[in-house]
């Protein structure tokens, strides 16, 4: 994601990738939750996958 930008390199080296730690613990959480309560697997996420990713695709120009 980040391949050109050595502060962001340092930093994932010096202290792990968070952004993928956190998206993990909410897949984890997701998961369970999908187990104690089934309907709440259906619901979609309100944010996109990725802070960095917009939700809505960039039209064509």
């Amino acid at each position: 994601m980040f391949s050109q930008t050595p502060v962001y390199d340092r930093l994932v080296a010096e202290r792990g990738d968070i952004p993928v730690q956190v998206r993990g613990e909410a897949d984890r959480i997701h998961r369970d939750l999908a187990r104690v309560l089934p309907g709440a697997a259906t619901l979609q996420p309100s944010v996109p996958q990725s802070v960095f990713e917009p939700k809505q695709p960039p039209g064509i120009l």
